[in-house]
């Protein structure tokens, strides 16, 4: 249905004011326009039925990409995962095999104190022993003089 300004656009005087015309009814401007371009809007149809395949077409084609990259995305964050894995196994084992060296380390100088201190205790033993000795002598000496 036409709207307002096409119902005011067929009241538009046709020519200059003047003498009448032979025509009553000014001529439709909108309709002549519309009759000159329906050729050209009819063979922009099958150039729009073109850009709708090619639109199809690209959005299939995005789609496809965007699950090849999903996958790909996929397979790179599972490889990532067990390099991951694979790394934190290797630092594991290498701060373990630090651990066990430093424990090493401080084991044989635990044994080498012990042994220093073993040594000096020997050394310390028959001079002390002695003088037990001695004085149980005396004690012992001591008692029996005082039995007597």
């Amino acid at each position: 249905m036409p709207g307002v300004r096409e119902f005011l656009e067929r009241l538009r005087p046709s020519a200059t004011p003047g003498a009448a015309s032979a025509s009553g009814v000014p001529a439709d401007r909108v309709r002549e326009r519309s009759a000159e371009l329906e050729g050209l809007f009819a063979s922009l149809a099958d150039v729009q039925d073109e850009v709708a395949r090619i639109r199809a077409a690209a959005s299939a084609e995005a789609r496809a990409r965007r699950e090849k990259a999903d996958e790909r995305a996929r397979a790179i964050v599972d490889e990532a995962r067990r390099s991951a894995e694979a790394e934190r196994a290797s630092a594991a084992a290498s701060v373990q095999a630090r651990a066990q060296s430093i424990v090493g380390q401080i084991l044989g100088q635990a044994e080498r104190d012990a042994d220093q201190i073993l040594d000096r205790a020997r050394s310390r033993i028959p001079p002390l022993a002695d003088a037990v000795a001695s004085e149980a002598r005396a004690e012992l000496s001591a008692v029996r003089a005082g039995a007597t």
